[in-house]
């Protein structure tokens, strides 16, 4: 089916960028299919929309499907094993102009470091063209495949390939593999991406160009707390920088927001790109990709260094890192991520069709994963460590009326178990009676809360037991010049609306500070 002429003039648009010849090869199997025609149309239609885009066809050496690119004269590094369309087709409309050079591509610092990774290296990602975060890894190790000079890339759309999937024991996506072997499962962004290739790799040893900048304010964490306060201090015209690994923050991993005032319904996606519109309409300073990894202070102001050389300077700093999903530490959770335990029933709930699968956790997220989850698996069991869901109200009452879900409280699990491929049950003890009870079941969702993500500012502030900094009603820290704001913090209800707030205070507190200094 061809393109929406609307769809193809946007991709013009973005192309008119393209600047040297880029070959798009259609590799064929010998066996016509739908998939082979819809992937010739695609890359008809959308070759045709540049001159600088050449056209290939050849015959597929293994019966694969594949869509492969590459600089002319060059090896084809970029490869869609599949037909990239769904969310992947923004990942196939972006790979010519990360080969061109046109791409949002990563800072100084972070090119040095890809770079300085031995090759050669082969990275596979088995996605699902209805994940959301799918498109997250692709375009993450694209990029990379496009900077560096002995990168290959191919990602793998698991729907076309489920034998090999079932053979690998592959039920979650995104799963990556590097060089053949599992290297990561999950939501991942360039910086965690690189960080492992860091740690798998070897790295060729060269001098790390140090660069100092200096600002007004410096925001750690790109999310809705994070946008809000660098917008507030922009517009109060402080000089201002974020550094976030991801511009949107976990709300990338929201499926539907009902709750955010004025907005009765908005996809997680879609909220990040408008709050990167947003920050993008002012003159902030945007490092994406980075991690801060250390912080120093001397008298009063702050001093931040990222990995690869980089130091921001800095009299104001706020702190607006979010949270992650808290996992639950038992035995078989590590072991089978990916092959049967989960975080995300949007990406990997289709895997566990017709099948039994249990659900931790009866908060809110525990329990519109279940029903999420419901329509697809055969039965859910929720399982509770309270003596009741949390969840609210209008939720219980559609657990209620589910017919294939059920709920245990006072559950304490205690251990995932698998025949060493995939997971095949779950071990919980009825904490009335002490009584351990085995599921059998085909996959496990843990939603059980969240992490503040705070270790990298704990040594400078005071912070709860749980991780939260501590902040007062102005958000400021127990020290003088870091503010903090959203989920990280003490503020309570953890909600979207609340952390944009939150952001706004702690930019308008930076403000303050900054008349007086």
């Amino acid at each position: 089916m061809s393109l929406p002429q609307s769809l193809l003039n946007q991709i013009k648009d973005a192309w008119i960028k393209i600047d040297q010849e880029i070959v798009i090869t259609l590799e064929c199997p010998t066996e016509s299919s739908p998939s082979l025609d819809e992937a010739r149309e695609l890359v008809e239609e959308t070759t045709a929309l540049s001159e600088q885009l050449i056209f290939q066809k050849s015959e597929s050496s293994d019966g694969h499907l594949r869509i492969k690119l590459g600089r002319k004269g060059q090896s084809q590094k970029i490869i869609f094993q599949g037909v990239p369309m769904g969310h992947e087709l923004t990942s196939y409309v972006l790979a010519p102009l990360a080969l061109s050079g046109h791409a949002k591509m990563p800072d100084d610092s972070t090119l040095r470091r890809i770079k300085a990774l031995k090759g050669p290296i082969r990275v596979t990602s088995y996605v699902s063209l209805s994940c959301e975060n799918c498109p997250t890894v692709v375009q993450a190790f694209n990029n990379i495949a496009a900077i560096h000079p002995n990168f290959e890339h191919t990602m793998i759309d698991g729907a076309l390939a489920q034998d090999l999937m079932k053979e690998l024991g592959i039920q979650s996506v995104p799963t990556v593999h590097l060089d053949g072997e599992p290297f990561a499962t999950g939501r991942q962004d360039m910086s965690s991406l690189l960080e492992k290739l860091e740690a798998t790799l070897d790295v060729e040893e060269s001098d790390i160009t140090q660069e100092d900048r200096h600002y007004d304010v410096v925001v750690v964490g790109g999310g809705p707390a994070g946008a809000s306060a660098a917008i507030y201090t922009a517009r109060k015209g402080l000089k201002t920088a974020i550094v976030s690994e991801n511009v949107g923050g976990q709300v990338k991993e929201t499926k539907g927001i009902e709750n955010l005032i004025s907005t009765p319904f908005i996809e997680g996606p879609q909220l990040a790109e408008k709050l990167r519109e947003h920050v993008d309409a002012y003159p902030i300073d945007i490092i994406e990709n980075q991690k801060v990894e250390k912080v120093t202070r001397q008298n009063e102001n702050n001093s931040l260094h990222l990995k690869g050389g980089l130091n921001l300077h800095t009299e104001n700093l706020i702190a607006a890192t979010g949270a992650r999903w808290r996992e639950l530490n038992i035995p078989g959770e590590k072991e089978y991520l990916g092959s049967g335990v989960a975080f995300c029933p949007h990406c990997d709930g289709p895997f566990y069709k017709n099948k039994k699968i249990a659900v931790i956790g009866g908060g809110n997220s525990g329990v519109e994963a279940a029903l999420d989850l419901a329509g697809i698996c055969d039965h859910v069991t929720i399982i509770e460590f309270g003596g009741a869901l949390k969840a609210d109200q209008v939720l219980l009452d559609k657990v209620e009326t589910a017919k294939n879900i059920n709920a245990i409280t006072n559950g304490e699990t205690l251990k995932i178990e698998g025949d060493g491929k995939v997971v095949t049950g779950l071990k919980y003890k009825d904490r009335n009676t002490n009584r351990e009870i085995t599921l059998e079941l085909a996959g496990v969702f843990i939603q059980i809360g969240l992490i503040p993500n705070s270790s990298w500012i704990s040594d400078h502030v005071e912070t709860t037991s749980f991780g939260e900094i501590v902040v007062n009603e102005r958000n400021h820290t127990s020290t003088a010049g870091i503010y903090a704001a959203g989920d990280v913090s003490t503020v309570p209800y953890k909600q979207i609306v609340i952390a944009m707030g939150e952001g706004a205070k702690a930019g308008l507190a930076a403000f303050e500070r900054h008349l007086k200094s």
